[in-house]
């Protein structure tokens, strides 16, 4: 007898017959086996099936438009590869992500360059690679934009980011769009650079550009920020970034992909008409929910608290200390709805107090050796993984119908030392 599972887990997933957690097909405990713990295991097909999700959204509502990954979320050359293969276009911020962008198969045209703090280097990478748009965020980096182009004898299309003045419902170190922000410019100030890059003969302004944040539950914000938009003239590309929030929790109810393309079509319809090509930056909604990160209990505390700690924590996944992000867990290998079991916190094994994975956890008896599975870990666990007190860093394992591979390997203690040379 199977069973199905909570949202939060990447589609597919189920409770087989002997109880055991599936992610793709896969046994989640013989992946603990297989591959070691912790690892991050990522359901392929959900990552697929978002992707055309937004693409079909999109294409039912609006016909010229692009979807781009926001690879900040997952910079894994396995998933550029994916998300390629889909048709997606690329936004990456940084010379670290572009070269992976171009190692896991975009192409270069259809790769869109953002950040706040370009170095010279980086723009001469991007111009040189063939990007096909820099989304310019500051005067100081236009001029320095202008004269890379001029050097290598380009001229290259931009977008200007803007700062919209609208703060959406989230932690304040994800909200973007505000308008106290390092990111973009001001409305005011999006027109002086607007009046210069009409005289810049390297450059070329096609469009406008936002993002208001990241794990935005609300439509509303968007809305406001097309028509701040609107206010700045006609251009022939628009950029309305990403930030579609998802669920964390089995409580959560964010908006579906199909409801938050309608409200950012409809108003970009209505404020600049339909003759304008539009962009969509998705990043933690498409990944988010495809990967599991697996653990293995090392011990269990009874003090005030119940405390069964694992053997990874902030290296692996950061978003708690950062923001406080809540999380849910369940014992891999007694995945089936109970009686809720006791309280719990999944504790980190990092000599931080502070490396508590999930706060908030209802286990039934955990033991040592037993394998915890925290989902919703696709978006920022790997991009962020670190190696605080010398902790390696995870494997990534794709899954697909029932067969596992290896994507990303886990780090060794020789890589630690990798780049020392002293």
């Amino acid at each position: 007898m199977t069973s199905t599972i909570s949202h939060v887990f990447p589609l597919g997933s189920r409770v087989n017959e002997q109880g055991r957690l599936e992610i793709g097909g896969c046994d989640a405990v013989e992946l603990a086996r297989e591959f070691g713990t912790p690892a991050y295991v990522v359901a392929e097909d959900d990552i697929r099936a978002r992707a055309r999700a937004f693409l079909e959204a999109l294409s039912a509502r609006h016909e010229d438009f692009d979807v781009l990954f926001a690879s900040k979320a997952f910079p894994c050359t396995a998933v550029y590869r994916l998300l390629a293969e889909e048709g997606l276009a690329c936004d990456v911020a940084s010379g670290g992500e572009l070269f992976l962008a171009l190692r896991g198969g975009f192409d270069p045209a259809r790769i869109y360059f953002h950040g706040n703090a370009k170095s010279t280097a980086e723009l001469r990478e991007a111009l040189e690679t063939g990007v096909g748009h820099i989304v310019i965020d500051s005067l100081h980096e236009l001029d320095r934009l202008e004269r890379v182009a001029a050097e290598l004898g380009r001229r290259q299309e931009v977008l200007i980011r803007i700062t919209p003045g609208v703060a959406g419902d989230t932690h304040h170190a994800i909200s973007t769009g505000q308008t106290d922000s390092k990111f973009g410019f001001a409305p005011v100030d999006a027109r002086v650079a607007i009046e210069r890059l009409s005289g810049a003969p390297h450059l070329k302004l096609v469009g406008l550009h936002f993002h208001i944040g990241s794990q935005l539950l609300s439509l509303d914000p968007f809305r406001a920020a097309v028509r701040t938009l609107a206010g700045l003239g006609k251009f022939p590309v628009y950029n309305v970034g990403g930030g579609l929030g998802v669920a964390y929790l089995a409580s959560d109810r964010p908006p579906a992909i199909e409801d938050y393309v309608d409200a950012v079509v409809s108003t970009v319809h209505a404020e600049l008409g339909r003759d304008v090509r539009l962009l969509l930056e998705p990043g933690r909604a498409l990944v988010a929910n495809s990967a599991v990160t697996l653990y293995t209990v090392q011990t269990v505390k009874r003090n005030v608290s119940t405390w069964v700690a694992v053997d990874g924590g902030m290296s692996d996944n950061l978003r708690p200390m950062l923001y406080g992000s809540r999380y849910e867990a369940l014992i891999a290998d007694r995945a089936s709805p109970g009686d809720g079991g006791e309280l719990c916190r999944i504790a980190g094994k990092h000599c931080e107090s502070g490396d508590v994975v999930v706060r908030e956890a209802f286990l039934a008896d955990p033991v040592p050796g037993e394998v915890i599975a925290t989902p919703v870990t696709g978006a920022y666990g790997y991009s962020l993984a670190n190696n605080y007190n010398g902790v390696p860093r995870p494997p990534v394992v794709f899954c697909r119908d029932g067969e596992a591979r290896v994507v990303v390997r886990r780090e060794t203690y020789g890589d630690l030392a990798g780049r020392d040379v002293g």
